[in-house]
């Protein structure tokens, strides 16, 4: 009796999407700001197998502390940023998207954070930094990778004084970015001045770009008041809970990369959602 073979059960499968990888651009520089930085750049599963394709893309600072546990301010504790990113995608709650770290300037992170001088503090190169993201950074990754163009298909954010920084430049670039992730914001830089540009931004801009705030109630009295009161700022000039504004209060979070990486995967099926 003759033998009957089989194919392998995976034989006319469709293959596999590639995995998602890491690429690091060191050492970039900028002509606005003196200091070097490296650029991390996420791409997500199946980027290679569809070449036609273009992706969203969404710019965190600190890029120290969202991939490698070896860069992080704690070292071991980072954001998992592309753990989170890529179990939110195969769950189809994400849209696939490019995801750029961009290194602090150590030292110098507090004046390119920052959107005004504070008398003792110092500070405001933020204008500078913008001018690295916008003119330099963003060709950069167009060049390089395929990206969807437009203020709606375009991110920033951070946490702390990066959460602050993501804000302030939403206010100022609304047309290029329209996607904001504000972590644990320090509202309180000089006397609480990013309200007062909210205030003067709202006034100028014609639309609202999709916002993502949070603190954790573990934060510290001040924070937390300095992030309620800055959603309900945001609620009075226009942003609407649920539509283009999402405010969690974390109860136990802290200000800290551990806290934040357990908001990264909300964070972005609030930003990023897939479509239905």
């Amino acid at each position: 009796m003759a033998t009957q073979t089989h194919p392998p059960a995976n034989a006319f499968a469709p293959p596999l999407a590639e995995p998602a990888r890491l690429e690091k651009h060191s050492g970039f520089a900028s002509r606005f700001l003196p200091n070097e930085r490296d650029i991390t750049v996420w791409l997500p599963p199946g980027y290679d197998a569809e070449p036609e394709r273009a992706y969203p893309l969404l710019i965190l600072h600190d890029g120290q502390n969202l991939f490698d546990s070896e860069t992080a301010f704690v070292r071991g504790r980072t954001w998992r940023v592309a753990e989170h990113a890529e179990a939110a995608i195969a769950a189809g709650e994400v849209e696939p998207l490019i995801i750029a770290g961009v290194a602090n300037a150590g030292p110098h992170r507090l004046a390119e954070y920052t959107p005004s001088r504070d008398w003792r503090l110092g500070g405001g190169d933020a204008a500078r930094y913008a001018d690295l993201l916008t003119r330099e950074l963003l060709p950069f990754l167009h060049a390089r990778y395929r990206l969807r163009s437009g203020p709606e298909h375009t991110g920033v954010g951070g946490s702390s004084l990066g959460g602050l920084v993501s804000l302030w430049l939403g206010l100022c670039h609304p047309d290029i970015f329209g996607r904001l992730a504000v972590l644990s914001p320090s509202v309180w830089w000089n006397h609480r001045w990013i309200l007062n540009c909210l205030n003067d931004a709202a006034a100028r801009m014609d639309g609202r770009p999709r916002l993502w705030l949070d603190v954790g109630d573990a934060e510290g009295r001040r924070t937390l008041a300095d992030a309620e009161l800055l959603d309900a700022r945001l609620r009075h000039h226009g942003w609407r809970p649920g539509h283009d504004l999402h405010f969690e209060r974390v109860a136990g979070g802290t200000h800290d990369e551990a806290a934040w990486s357990h908001r990264v995967r909300p964070m972005l099926r609030f930003l990023f959602p897939r479509a239905q």
